[in-house]
């Protein structure tokens, strides 16, 4: 097509050639083209807004806020603990690490990988006779902890050269998983493939065995390892260093004073979105009922509340629930320790450069440190045992606590004994040992924290958008000393009770996200397995297929493999469970009554039973396979179930079978939810 601009003329016509522009164009053009490169210049170097300037110290450098080389470097410090926690025990490890570095005359910082630019750590030859120790601890199956992430994924990225960067690592992990201390072996084997010195040898918690032992057994070979690196000579003297100093508040406005939040003052009063581990929503509880009919046991269904929160959860996900001590075990620690709780104190770092000002929000009274912040329940670790010690009057009585937190053979058997294995809290070591009389700050300053508890959530947001439903199992039980155990969090919602007249029960939560997941696709099929509790997850699953299913979707078998003790007692969920079957959203409800006879019968035995159909399935129709609940037995169990059922059903050796279920994980096609 010709442009209409340009007229044509016949051949014999044409003389001189004729412009494409008449010179009232190419000025509008002309005029056009300075405006916008004008426009486009202006744009790119805005006229600069002066400043007023210190003039900077010859040779400083300017102090960035993420930068652990410059604080380092500022505050005198070789030693750099890093740690990756989910429950805290890696924080405090971490913090034991740094205050034994004083023994050796070196200055130590404990840091959170989060609050960090930890591509930093190339730098770290700038600081001299510099180590970075890591104690990481693994989540779920094989993951790093929610602060270690980004970190994580730093070193999964990264080609930096760490040459000269010399480290140590220490894994907190659980032999019952799958994926035995996967973080802290990455991160030992990575830094160590980017070049960085090892200057000593990876060390491997087992909570299912001794987690304390194996970190003393640990760091008691690891400093001297450190002191023959650095030509540093050990004291020897096992000393007991104050980290914080008590202030006490005699005359303080009470709206300045924290009464169990865990970051923003009043955050409870005045709730800001969004809401995660350091800002928790504060849910109403609307339903609390009690699911078996019977048994010794209590299991709970709970409804929380998040209405107008813009909480967003998935069927699979974690809530974290954080609970609260109870009262009475409170009030006993209060008149064991003869001291007024409801003194208002803060605890401050005596070192000002440190980044945790505070072991906990702070002020605060002792009444709310013991209630809301420190973990009460829990047996006694070796260090509080060791710094308590001092405030022993009998000599058999220090002796013996002595004993305990030291590394020798006897000593870690009487520790394992007299703390572990008869689960003696703070209170119970109190009044068994009745010359100890600790000052109470100091013991504030020594307890770790009370955690958030997590459980998966047992509904479907497609089903359930302004709820979230909760299942659980209350714990009690009589310990070795005949004092009777029981569980902060569970007995704590166990009390949430909802009445008609009152107001409802809350409880703060935020939402853990899981790799806990249905099938993209609908039509594939879902294989579950999930005795007691560890049903909750696939109540949101069985809901989300339901739904899925009267979207008009086309959804694939989905089996259930359900376990409990008594049909007539706990069979939980009974009656929703079967009106699902009658619905063809579960097409098959298999449950194993472990006693309603005389051999007993599991989830994995109703496995090998259907063998040939979950063959069929797995292998050839591309099924989910999804585990929840109890990891030291029933996951292996069920493990060596689908083992079988390979080489029975599919011909494949022991070998091949572990081999082709390993796969299956590793393309997310077989899922596991489990604890221990």
């Amino acid at each position: 097509m010709e442009d209409p601009k340009v007229q044509t003329v016949p051949s014999s016509q044409k003389e001189e050639p004729e412009s494409l522009f008449s010179s009232v164009d190419i000025f509008v053009f002309s005029l056009i083209s300075g405006l916008l490169i004008y426009w486009f210049l202006s744009r790119r170097r805005p006229v600069p807004v002066p400043e007023i300037r210190t003039p900077p110290t010859a040779g400083a450098v300017p102090m960035q806020e993420n930068s652990f080389i410059e604080k380092m470097k500022k505050t005198n410090r070789n030693v750099i603990v890093f740690y990756g926690s989910q429950t805290g025990t890696a924080e405090e490890f971490a913090t034991r690490l740094v205050k034994d570095a004083h023994r050796y005359g070196i200055k130590g910082m404990v840091a959170d990988p989060e609050e960090y630019d930890m591509s930093e750590l190339p730098r770290l030859t700038e600081v001299a006779k510099s180590l970075a120790v890591f104690c990481m601890a693994t989540y779920g199956e094989g993951e790093p902890t929610d602060n270690a992430q980004d970190f994580y994924d730093w070193m999964h990225m990264t080609d930096d050269n760490l040459e000269g960067v010399n480290f140590a690592v220490f894994g907190l992990g659980n032999k019952t998983y799958e994926h035995f201390n996967a973080m802290g072996k990455y991160t030992d084997k990575r830094l160590a493939e980017l070049g960085a010195t090892r200057v000593f040898d990876l060390g491997l918690g087992d909570d299912d065995g001794n987690l304390e032992e194996d970190f003393i057994s640990w760091k008691d070979q690891f400093w001297p390892a450190v002191c023959e690196f650095y030509g540093v000579q050990p004291t020897q003297e096992e000393c007991s260093v104050r980290q914080f100093e008590l202030v006490v508040h005699n005359d303080i406005d009470l709206n300045q004073v924290y009464t169990g939040e865990l970051g923003r003052l009043m955050s409870f009063q005045v709730q800001k979105p969004p809401f995660d581990a350091k800002n928790p929503y504060l849910a109403d509880v609307t339903l609390n009922r009690k699911l078996n009919r019977g048994g010794s046991r209590h299991l709970m269904h709970l409804v929380l509340d998040i209405s107008g929160s813009k909480i967003r959860y998935d069927a699979g996900d974690h809530i974290a629930v954080y609970p609260m001590n109870d009262v009475s075990l409170v009030n006993r620690l209060g008149e064991r320790l003869g001291v007024d709780l409801d003194t208002v104190i803060t605890l401050k770092n005596l070192d000002e450069e440190a980044s945790k000002k505070h072991p906990f929000p702070c002020p605060t009274t002792y009444r709310t440190a013991l209630t809301h912040y420190l973990d009460i329940t829990s047996p006694l670790h070796t260090n509080v045992l060791f710094e308590l010690s001092q405030y022993a009057s009998d000599p058999e009585e220090k002796e013996s606590m002595c004993k305990m937190a030291s590394s020798s053979s006897e000593g870690k058997a009487l520790y394992h004994s007299w703390v572990v294995e008869s689960e003696r809290n703070i209170l119970a070591v109190l009044e068994d040992l009745p010359s100890l009389h600790p000052p109470i700050d100091h013991l504030c300053e020594l307890l770790p924290r009370l955690q958030a508890r997590y459980y998966s959530i047992a509904s479907s947001a497609k089903v359930h958008p302004t709820s979230i439903h909760i299942c659980a199992v209350v714990l009690e039980y009589t310990t070795k000393t005949g004092r009777v155990f029981k569980g902060v969090a569970t007995n704590w919602l166990k009390n949430k009770v909802v009445t008609d007249n009152g107001p409802c029960p809350t409880v703060p939560i935020y939402v853990r996200k899981s790799q806990f997941r249905l099938p993209f696709k609908a039509s594939n099929p879902v294989i579950m397995i999930g005795p007691g509790t560890g049903i909750a997850p696939f109540m949101g699953f069985i809901q989300e297929r339901a739904w899925q299913k009267e979207q008009g979707k086309e959804t694939g078998e989905m089996i259930l493999y359900f376990g409990c003790r008594h049909k007539n007692e706990d069979f939980i969920y009974q009656e929703e469970l079967e009106e699902f079957k009658k619905a063809g959203v579960l097409t098959q409800l298999n449950v194993a009554f472990s006693r309603d006879q005389e051999h007993k019968v599991y989830v994995q035995h109703l496995l090998k039973q259907n063998k040939e159909h979950l063959w069929n399935l797995i292998h050839n129709n591309n099924a989910h396979i999804y585990v929840c609940g109890d990891a030291r037995n029933m996951a292996r169990d069920v493990h060596a179930a689908f083992y079988e059922i390979a080489e029975e059903v599919g011909g494949l050796t022991h070998t091949q079978a572990v081999d082709y279920f390993q796969r299956l994980m590793t393309k997310g096609r077989y899922s596991q939810d489990v604890w221990s």
